[in-house]
């Protein structure tokens, strides 16, 4: 049977939930940014006017007014980008209950055995090609519409649907128009709609990934779907059969239905400094009140206790890198913190200018790991004890009531909570070569 994928990716939404709030933003430039005042002043969404004027997610405050003179600037209101998030997932499931989260602002939906609860489709439901019978692109329009105007009729937010059979063309049809659009990649034309894009705009081809496939010659989506499999397998190993499954609509992997919880394979945090950072203090800061947020959100995922720290670190000219180290199983914020700061000053010697840092962990133990004598003796369990009582008295009182003193020492770290306050999306992924 043909599946029926859904993509559903909800137009600069920050910024559209913001002018739900204030009608007064309408049809104005505005960019949802962070404090300016604790350092966090980037773009994290932007309206289109802001948009046509070049401004981008992760420009700072003074590239967005420089781009864009009259932006007008607002705070984001993260609790209300939540409350809007589920109201749009309840309109979702009157349609099906197979709806798989990707970001605060994208979903995809399986609807192959739910079209019965969409309004009558007056075309042709079915086409045929090479005596193969398959669903008419107009059919396949018309659910992608229902679903986008139920969301802009009910709560004045225009959504970009992209409809196919699988999850991978799905998420790549919902790019090609935007915003307020429903596109179409076919069982029937695929080939047609896809084959001719960079190969940089396929589900999962990071930077580095992309670079590679175009010194290799495979710098569109057809050139990868036509690539020897031997030769994908050398060079990327089995990412590499990944990559060639995407390309070449092969993709089977299921949509979750709602209630699923997908399995984390990592935590992490990162931040971008409004002015670079040249002061190793502030950047073992920096490591500490992300490793405040990855520990805290480690204890809460129930995943157990990590045993790899990751270090990403990106320049003031925009070039980055990351690096990882085993480490005996830990949630302690401490521990993670000076992994991360290790890995720091073995990798990147003074003068340095760092303009981003990120810090995740990864290698769950799901809680089967036994403490050995080692551990025992040095007071794990104790400080163990210790992070949760603050998560809890956080919890209660604010996140600056209490703190460590390397961050107490910046007024603006104190309340620098990026555990409530950075929404984690997935993002293009780089895959690590295979031996």
């Amino acid at each position: 049977m043909e599946r029926i994928i859904i993509h559903s990716d909800l137009n600069n939404f920050y910024a559209s939930v913001e002018r739900l709030m204030n009608p007064d933003l309408k049809g104005l430039p505005v960019a949802v940014c962070g404090s300016r005042e604790e350092r966090h002043g980037i773009v994290l969404a932007k309206s289109e006017e802001a948009k046509k004027f070049g401004v981008k997610t992760g420009d700072t405050v003074w590239q967005a007014q420089k781009k864009c003179p009259k932006v007008v600037i607002v705070p984001p209101h993260f609790d209300l980008y939540i409350k809007y998030s589920l109201k749009v997932r309840a309109i979702y499931a009157r349609f099906t209950d197979l709806i798989e989260n990707y970001g605060i602002d994208e979903c995809w939906l399986d609807i192959s055995k739910s079209t019965l609860l969409f309004p009558e489709y007056n075309g042709e439901k079915y086409t045929e090609k090479e005596g193969v019978k398959y669903y008419s692109e107009g059919f396949l329009r018309h659910l992608g519409d229902v679903i986008r105007n139920a969301v802009k009729d009910e709560l004045g937010i225009t959504v970009s649907c992209g409809v196919s059979f699988n999850k991978v063309y799905a998420k790549l049809g919902s790019d090609l128009k935007k915003p307020d659009g429903t596109s179409v990649i076919s069982a029937a034309y695929y080939k047609q709609v896809i084959f001719g894009l960079p190969v940089e705009d396929l589900l999962f081809v990071g930077k580095a990934t992309c670079q590679k496939l175009k010194s290799m010659g495979l710098d569109t989506i057809g050139r990868l779907a036509a690539a020897d499999d031997g030769v994908m397998y050398k060079t990327f190993g089995k990412v590499g059969q990944t990559l060639l499954k995407n390309a070449r609509g092969e993709d089977d992997d299921p949509v979750r239905h709602m209630d699923d919880k997908r399995e984390m394979k990592s935590i992490g945090n990162s931040c971008t400094y409004a002015e670079d950072v040249t002061n190793l203090r502030k950047i073992k800061r920096l490591l500490y009140v992300l490793s405040e947020s990855v520990a805290a959100r480690l204890r809460e995922s129930g995943q157990g206790l990590a045993d790899t720290v990751h270090l990403w670190v990106r320049d003031s000219n925009l070039n980055d890198f990351s690096v990882q180290k085993k480490v005996r199983h830990t949630a302690l914020c401490g521990e993670i913190a000076r992994h991360a700061y290790d890995l720091f000053e073995q990798n990147v010697k003074p003068p340095f200018k760092v303009r981003s840092l990120g810090v995740t962990v990864s290698g769950f133990d799901n809680g089967k790991s036994q403490l050995t004598f080692d551990e025992t003796v040095g007071n794990y369990k104790k400080l163990e004890k210790v992070e949760r009582c603050v998560d809890e008295i956080r919890k209660k009182h604010g996140y600056d009531k209490l703190q460590r003193g390397i961050v107490a020492e910046d007024p603006n770290e104190m309340r620098n909570d990026m555990k409530s306050t950075h929404l984690i999306k997935p993002a293009k992924i780089d895959y690590p070569d295979e031996d």
